[in-house]
């Protein structure tokens, strides 16, 4: 009994723990086969890529980098990118509120044979935190950040924290 409960503490020491650096957060959740990209790469060749928000829809609609195209991840469909005449061997840069989700649909794009796919790290509140521009659905910039729930704005340390739940 005693080893189980040492096993059980030892699980969610680790886990919370895996929480304390974004590093080791993306790394419980991820399986990194997509390369990373810095906020402050995109922010360089912004205007050179295609740019995928992998959040749902009404985060979208609070806040999303410029120029970025919505993509979705409960109802993501490669048929939706594939429509929209993106070249198999364009840039995509696919983003979400920290890299987790974005993995997701970047291994999608992979799949479909699209070769120069890349995952944001951070995302949108990496994005956020060094100071870069959000937009709203109107077009207009905001400090607005969807931030999905309060475990996960924790993370966002710049801009105005929005949540639906």
């Amino acid at each position: 009994m005693k080893s189980i409960l040492l096993y059980i503490v030892l699980f969610f020491s680790v886990f919370a723990h895996a929480q304390d650096s974004l590093d080791e957060l993306l790394k419980v959740f991820n399986n990194e086969n997509i390369p990373y990209i810095s906020v402050t790469e995109l922010n360089e060749i912004h205007n050179n890529i295609i740019l995928l928000d992998a959040r749902e829809k009404d985060e979208f609609e609070v806040s999303h980098i410029p120029k970025a195209k919505f993509a979705g991840y409960n109802h993501f469909k490669i048929e939706e990118v594939i429509q929209q005449n993106i070249h198999k061997s364009d840039t995509i840069v696919v983003y979400c509120s920290l890299g987790i989700r974005s993995e997701d649909i970047s291994e999608k794009l992979k799949e479909a044979g699209y070769t120069h796919v890349y995952n944001l790290y951070g995302g949108i509140f990496e994005w956020k935190n060094n100071d870069f521009p959000v937009i709203n659905s109107k077009g207009q910039q905001t400090d607005k950040v969807h931030t999905c729930s309060k475990q996960w704005a924790k993370w966002l340390l710049k801009g105005e924290k929005v949540y639906t739940n």
